[in-house]
């Protein structure tokens, strides 16, 4: 599956239902660079039910408000609209799938 690119528009309709991964980033941050072939590569063999989102705090400096992202990349884990793990800086690949399995 794709990664889907949040905005205030259709952050609600994404989110609601099933589990999401979200990943906060900027275009300017070097880490995030860093993150963000990982994050795909969990979208491409994301199972049945989970969805992985991207969230540019550039473009909508609102959910990054609203989530309380401070810094960046943060990944942010939700059930059914609600965050239930957040992680923040670079993580292995297999760091982020155990936080998705305990989530």
């Amino acid at each position: 599956m794709a990664v889907i690119e949040l905005t205030k528009d259709n952050f609600n309709t994404e989110t609601a239902q099933g589990k999401v991964l979200i990943d906060f980033w900027a275009s300017w941050c070097g880490p995030c660079k860093m993150l963000s072939p990982i994050v795909d590569e969990i979208a491409e063999e994301a199972p049945d039910g989970l969805k992985v989102c991207k969230v540019n705090i550039d473009d909508c400096p609102e959910l990054a408000q609203q989530f309380q992202v401070m810094s960046i990349p943060t990944l942010i884990v939700m059930q059914d609209g609600k965050p239930v793990a957040s992680s923040v800086g670079v993580r292995p690949k297999q760091k982020i799938l155990q936080m998705l399995a305990e989530a």
